[in-house]
């Protein structure tokens, strides 16, 4: 599975990249990308070390010509947040992982947004960004649904958890 982030993400970045049309768009799509590995932080963080993390958000920021790091770095310290709330052995409500998700997503934006503006690079309009960012935290239960449904990224229970641990 530790493979597995790093193929899926070359395969959004692909998507993602391909010419479907030459308008600019009105609106602006969920981060798939971002959303992809906060889902599975929050329901297995062994799948995901941050070099990991780290590595392909770089290779993001450098497909998507965004400033190189700059998102790498805000998702990696995103992603360790959760790392640090996740608690494998405690069971919590869809809804609070959900408010837990949005609110690191609305930092993150939030702060590329600032970042971005200190150092004078032109950026998109904020409707477009906060667009972009509510769509993202809409998205992520269908993500979280993909990721278990499909992939089989699925929290683990107690008794998993235990023998995770006496594995360490």
């Amino acid at each position: 599975m530790r493979l597995a982030f790093p193929m899926l993400a070359m395969l959004i970045a692909f998507f993602h990249l391909l010419p479907l049309s030459t308008l600019p768009s009105r609106w602006a799509p969920p981060d798939l990308l971002l959303l992809l590995a906060l889902a599975w932080v929050v329901r297995r963080p062994d799948y995901l070390p941050t070099l990991s993390i780290a590595v392909t958000f770089l290779m993001a920021d450098l497909l998507f010509q965004r400033p190189p790091g700059l998102m790498a770095l805000l998702v990696v310290l995103g992603c360790s947040v959760l790392k640090t709330q996740a608690q494998p052995h405690r069971e919590t409500a869809f809804v609070g992982e959900w408010i837990s998700v949005g609110v690191v997503i609305v930092a993150i934006t939030l702060a590329n947004r600032l970042i971005l503006a200190m150092l004078g690079v032109v950026q998109p309009s904020l409707g477009l960004i906060l667009l972009q960012m509510v769509a993202t935290v809409v998205a992520y239960p269908l993500m979280v649904l993909i990721s278990q449904n499909l992939l089989g990224v699925r929290k683990l229970s107690p008794a998993d958890a235990e023998a995770l641990g006496n594995r360490r």
